[in-house]
């Protein structure tokens, strides 16, 4: 059942990290719902790994000719310019709340909910108020607009803000066509991810047990696999439709969060 239950949270990782509905509150709530014991952690922080990579996989064609096109193309010096300025951020509030966020807020199921509903609501508004875009190809973001959406994912520090969720609303209010704005997202997670991978794997170092190796493998597979299929599909449902669906899914998982810490479930 431990590693059924592991597959799972890896699956529920991989499909949710690039989606704007939190990936961080789906695997706190999933494991309180299963009665899963992660001490310090660790299997949470090493499944991320699976989802990094997978991103990194997909766009590893347009990756690889950036890093090989630094020394001489003004382009690819300006896309890395563009993803660090949003991820300088992202850093300076680690720095100083990272820690407090998840000692406080991560064991609060009702603060989850609460940005759920919130967050849901925000992306409706956003959806029927944005201005009309102005950058459709996320590699041509303005280097001010660029800081600016690297702000708003600073809000992605309170769970069920949802990190991708932060950055795709902060791209369309600056103007990002939808699609664009998602890729956006999606290139500046991997400076991101990976710094926080990198900053809790530090954390829960002596929690690492090898009795564990399998299911952890198990849950970074599996979170790999379903990153890898969610995020080409997930584009093609924003190009047609929008942010409206998932904006619905948030505020009617938020009021259903609050339903369940009524009850006494969570």
């Amino acid at each position: 059942m431990t590693l059924l239950v592991a597959a799972l949270l890896g699956v529920i990782q991989g499909l949710t990290e690039f989606l704007p509905v939190s990936s961080t509150a789906h695997l706190l709530i999933g494991g309180r719902l299963l009665a899963y014991q992660d001490p310090g952690g660790v299997f949470t922080v090493m499944i991320q790994l699976g989802s990094i990579l997978a991103v990194m996989w997909l766009y590893r064609s347009k990756l690889l000719r950036i890093v090989a096109g630094l020394p001489s193309d003004p382009d690819a010096r300006r896309f890395a310019a563009m993803i660090l300025v949003a991820f300088a951020p992202a850093v300076l509030a680690g720095l100083f709340l990272a820690d407090y966020v998840t000692t406080v807020l991560y064991d609060s199921p009702a603060v989850i909910a609460t940005t759920f509903v919130l967050g849901g609501i925000v992306m409706l508004a956003v959806e029927r108020y944005r201005p009309a875009p102005s950058v459709l190809e996320a590699d041509r973001t303005p280097l001010t607009k660029a800081l600016a959406i690297g702000a708003c994912q600073v809000l992605a520090l309170v769970p069920g803000v949802s990190r991708s969720g932060a950055t795709i609303v902060g791209g369309m209010v600056m103007g990002l066509d939808r699609a664009a704005a998602a890729e956006f997202s999606f290139f500046l997670a991997m400076p991101t991810m990976m710094a926080a991978f990198a900053h809790s794997l530090l954390k829960v170092r002596h929690h690492l047990a090898p009795e564990r190796a399998f299911e952890i493998a198990i849950g970074f597979l599996m979170a790999f696999i379903a990153s890898v299929l969610v995020v080409k599909p997930f584009l093609a449902v924003v190009r047609r439709v929008g942010f409206v669906p998932f904006a619905w899914y948030r505020i009617a998982a938020g009021l259903a969060m609050f339903g369940a810490v009524a009850a006494g479930w969570l």
